[in-house]
């Protein structure tokens, strides 16, 4: 069993997502949801476009204008407006119904790869597909007591199925312009995207309130370090795994970010992990193992 760099890069994405989840635990007790993104993608963007910048020399890839606006509207679509609709379904949802309506992800990039990218998986990466779901949905399925009974849910579930569907949509248009253009360029200008969008709905009239927040409570460490290894390095990581393997096989790896987090709450905060979830872990894994032993056809 081999792995390739994309695969490489897709695991370690959400390895790297699911540390920054267990960072920033505490963080949503002094930020709003909004200003936490908004801070977040700001924080990254002003760490590493300098870096870019002095990596490239200062100069400008031979990117089209067309691809840059792809690349933008992608940053928009994919984490500014997505992540604000995913945030507005989590508060309708509750967390457990929420968990299993992003189960939805992989699926839409599958069938997107398949209509657009005329991507195909061979029979190994279907089994494996199928273990890694169950799983996901084994580890995420909340306790009892956790479950939530919301006043609106059909409107919940179509903001949350909105959310899923733009993240989707948002990758697989710039799948090609990964393929093509330097990684850390497209990540900058991905970026830059989502902080102008999440800025625009910031300023909209009666958000106030969503972005209010007293930074005297904020730990500030923490928030950097959350920012850095959740949203810096996990999004190279994964823009990275969709540039070097097809789109399909990376959506899928990806979802093994609830397993990783699961597991670094029951190593880390020594949370139990149960019957359920030891099963969930095994079932992700053995589905990993499934997508490694057979490549995707390009």
């Amino acid at each position: 069993m081999s792995i390739g760099i994309g695969e490489a890069l897709a695991l370690g994405s959400a390895a790297a997502w699911a540390v920054g989840v267990i960072l920033a635990r505490q963080l949503g007790a002094t930020l709003p949801p909004l200003a936490l993104n908004l801070m977040k993608n700001g924080l990254i963007l002003a760490l590493l476009a300098p870096v870019v910048l002095f990596l490239h020399a200062g100069q400008w890839p031979q990117m089209p204008m067309r691809d840059v606006a792809l690349v933008l509207a992608s940053g928009v679509l994919g984490i500014a407006v997505a992540d604000t609709l995913y945030f507005r379904a989590l508060n309708e949802l509750g967390a457990g119904r929420m968990g299993v309506i992003g189960n939805l992800y992989s699926p839409l990039v599958l069938l997107m790869g398949f209509l657009w990218l005329d991507e195909r998986l061979g029979a190994r990466q279907w089994l494996g597909f199928g273990l890694v779901g169950l799983g996901v949905l084994l580890v995420t399925r909340p306790p009892r007591e956790w479950r939530t009974h919301p006043a609106h849910t059909l409107r919940g579930v179509l903001i949350g199925m909105s959310a899923i569907a733009l993240m989707a949509i948002a990758i697989v248009m710039v799948k090609r312009i990964l393929e093509e253009q330097p990684l850390l360029w497209v990540t900058v200008l991905r970026l830059a995207g989502a902080v102008a969008g999440l800025l625009l709905i910031a300023a909209l009239p009666g958000l106030r309130r969503h972005r209010a927040f007293d930074p005297g409570k904020v730990p500030w460490h923490r928030l950097i370090l959350a920012a850095v290894i959740g949203q810096g390095l996990s999004m190279v990581l994964w823009l990275g795994g969709y540039k070097y393997t097809s789109a399909s096989v990376a959506a899928i790896l990806n979802e093994s970010a609830s397993v990783f987090l699961v597991i670094l709450a029951a190593v880390w905060l020594r949370e139990p992990l149960g019957r359920r979830g030891a099963v969930g872990v095994l079932l992700t894994f053995s589905g990993i193992a499934c997508m490694l032993l057979g490549r995707a056809t390009p």
